[in-house]
């Protein structure tokens, strides 16, 4: 039984190949369809500027509808098309000039009439005739909502209303928007987006024929305010969900989503699948951030500000699929200059100045207009392929499981088989998630102990066949195509629209910058070299029962904070040094697409030295070892699914390029330092 198990097992390591290698080849088409999916759809970007926003910086000017008559002009001019209304409040009505609000203490002074010391309402004066009837009906109707009692108020002719509410309480409540405003500022040739709440009492009648008239206002694109859509109850109380998932297809609106949010707003995934994924990706230029633009700077200061910000949005629709980018301002008080400042004129200069974000935008290949969403393409043929990127993904595992363990790979393929369909039954997108991720880290792993495997081998043979430079060169290449099958396996698993809008993401990628630096370390510690299991064994309690010197307790120290290091440069939230910032902006700037500065400047040169000296140089082989981090990097490039997949291959190429360039010229230093002290060591000895 046990030698037919072993003459299987030998059979079976051949067919996992063969399996591995259906699997790449049902990954091609996959990727391709998701490619005409980037490329063919969605290529219009909008550019929308927060209405409420400019009504606040309006209130600290002197005139301010002067102000934002001139500033609706700039925004036109310097490419804005859109702008987002809210839905309105008293607040936002007063900021407008439709009304004036006063509390009863107010009111009393106004009117010189003593009121109850007991009452604490709101007091309110309609200021603008023409939109009175409009703007009562809407406080009338939002307050009437509430159960708050209102009457009639007026003063010195001019009409008003009392509500029974507290003034700093009233001032929150959620009225419809206002379309007054929408209907002047569409007749000026914006486009509207609307910022929609759950802060309301959800009734059908009334959110169907918001959302009419929204339609009618022209109105594609809902940016939900606040921290769930509308509609939302419970993650068990559907009802209304469903129902504004039918209003929002009826009227063909679909949602922004925000990138980047700390927390997920509650119910949009479950709306934005209501809608067949109706969506766009919205990146959001905030308050805080354009603070930033109105601190006491030199020039050259504000110059590199307004220069991180066009480079900002830029990269947003470029690298990430932002078809939104939304403008936030804030005024600001400013003590050293003695008046209230705003960015709105940084802004302009980062949207279109001389490196503006716009024209490097259209230059990418891109228009702007209304937002469009992904048109996916997916042929019926993809759930035959994933069966296939199933069983290739399972079996790179098992074959990366062979090599610390030969005779386990049958084992492992039928056992992981069987997991994995457990898992799918478990959930789909963990099973998708859980092989892509094995996958990935067994690709990036494999690379390097082929690398391994073939440096061993030349330094066995004894022969110096062929340029040392070459086989270093191509070993990189070698071990970076290896790298590739676990992108084809990432690409073709987790081909689904919720990935490229991020509406799921792909868990695991600081395990996939971290697996593979583990299993090919362990390899190289224990498996590398061909001894037997014993061998092994005496290896590891030699190992473990070394004397541990302060020496090791420094090196696991600084490579314990070379870890923290690292991993915190992954994902999104990575962090980064000014310099780093500065060099990443130039190189993007310069190239079109920035590669990753830990592939050509740190671990593709080291491999290739490490490649060069190790037929020398047993030793130099951890040097190759280190390469790993250049590896799982490739891999990891293509499991930022919301990144174009052209985007991401230029990435690697340069990466490539530029780390066997500053690898050669490590070569040429090395040669340089060794043949100096060759020539010039004995001659100071001898003196």
């Amino acid at each position: 039984m046990k030698e037919r198990y072993a003459r299987w097992n030998k059979l079976a390591i051949k067919g996992l190949w063969w399996l591995v290698i259906l699997g790449m080849l049902a990954a091609l088409p996959v990727a391709y369809e998701r490619h005409q999916t980037e490329q063919q759809s969605g290529r219009k970007v909008d550019v929308v500027f927060d209405y409420r926003d400019l009504l606040e910086i309006s209130d600290t000017q002197p005139d301010p509808r002067g102000f934002i008559e001139q500033q609706l002009k700039l925004l036109q001019q310097h490419g804005v098309r859109s702008l987002a209304v809210y839905e309105a409040t008293l607040n936002e009505l007063k900021l407008s000039r439709r009304i004036e609000v006063f509390s009863s203490h107010d009111a009393s002074a106004l009117t010189q009439t003593p009121i109850s010391p007991n009452e604490n309402f709101t007091y309110i004066l309609f200021t603008d005739k023409e939109s009175e009837q409009r703007v009562r009906e809407m406080v009338e109707a939002g307050f009437a909502q509430l159960n708050v009692q209102l009457r009639p108020w007026s003063y010195k002719n001019q009409p008003g209303m009392i509500i029974q509410m507290a003034m700093d309480e009233a001032l929150m409540q959620t009225l419809d928007p206002d379309f007054i405003t929408m209907q002047k500022l569409k007749d000026q040739g914006f486009s509207l987006v609307a910022r929609l709440s759950n802060r309301r009492t959800f009734q059908t009648n009334r959110v169907d024929k918001l959302l009419g008239d929204l339609q009618g206002l022209g109105v594609k694109w809902v940016i939900v305010d606040g921290d769930s859509v509308p509609g939302f109850v419970s993650a068990e109380d559907t009802l209304y969900l469903d129902k504004m998932g039918e209003m929002l297809r009826e009227h063909h609106i679909g949602l922004a989503a925000i990138e980047m949010q700390k927390t997920p707003q509650k119910g949009f995934n479950g709306l934005a699948k209501r809608i067949h994924h109706q969506v766009v990706r919205l990146h959001s230029f905030t308050e805080s951030d354009s603070t930033k633009l109105t601190e006491s700077l030199t020039q050259e200061e504000l110059n590199g500000r307004i220069q991180g910000m066009a480079d900002r949005l830029v990269l947003a629709v470029k690298d990430r699929n932002i078809r939104m980018l939304f403008l936030n301002a804030r005024a600001v008080k400013s003590a050293e200059k003695g008046k209230i400042v705003n960015p709105l004129e940084a802004m302009y200069a980062a949207l279109d100045g001389p490196e503006g974000a716009l024209p490097r935008i259209e230059k990418a290949g891109y228009t702007f207009g209304t937002a469009q969403s992904f048109q996916l393409v997916h042929s019926g043929w993809q759930t035959a392929a994933k069966l296939l990127l199933w069983a290739g993904a399972v079996a790179l595992i098992a074959l990366t499981l062979s090599y610390f363990a030969a005779q386990l790979a049958l084992a492992a393929f039928l056992l992981g088989m069987l997991g994995s369909a457990g898992l799918f039954v478990l959930s789909s997108s963990l099973f998708s998630q859980a092989l892509a991720l094995g996958a990935g880290t067994c690709a990036a792993s494999l690379a390097i102990m082929f690398a391994l495997q073939a440096a061993r081998r030349r330094r066995e043979k004894q022969a110096s066949t062929g340029s040392l430079v070459g086989f270093a060169v191509l070993l990189l290449i070698r071990s970076s195509l290896i790298s590739a099958i676990g992108i084809l396996f990432i690409v073709g698993l987790l081909n689904q629209i919720t990935y490229t809008l991020v509406l799921e993401q792909f868990r695991g990628v600081s395990v996939l910058h971290l697996a593979p630096i583990v299993i090919a370390g362990l390899y190289w510690l224990l498996f590398a070299e061909p001894i037997t299991h014993k061998e092994r064994l005496v290896r590891v309690r030699g190992l473990l029962s070394k004397h541990i010197s302060v020496l090791w307790v420094i090196t696991v120290a600084i490579v314990a904070a070379v870890g923290f290091y690292y991993l915190s440069r992954t994902g999104n939230e990575g962090t980064t040094t000014g310099v780093e910032r500065y060099f990443r902006s130039f190189l993007e700037n310069t190239l079109g697409v920035r590669p990753r500065i830990k592939e050509f400047m740190l671990a593709h040169p080291i491999f290739i030295l490490g490649a060069y000296l190790s037929y020398k140089y047993r030793n130099a082989t951890i040097l190759i070892l280190l390469g790993v981090i250049g590896q799982a990097s490739i891999v990891d490039t293509f499991a930022h699914l919301h990144t174009p997949l052209v985007i991401s291959s230029i990435r690697v190429v340069y990466g490539l390029a530029f780390g066997i360039l500053i690898g050669l010229g490590l070569i040429l230093v090395w040669e340089i330092v060794i043949r100096s002290w060759r020539r010039w060591v004995p001659r100071i000895n001898a003196s």
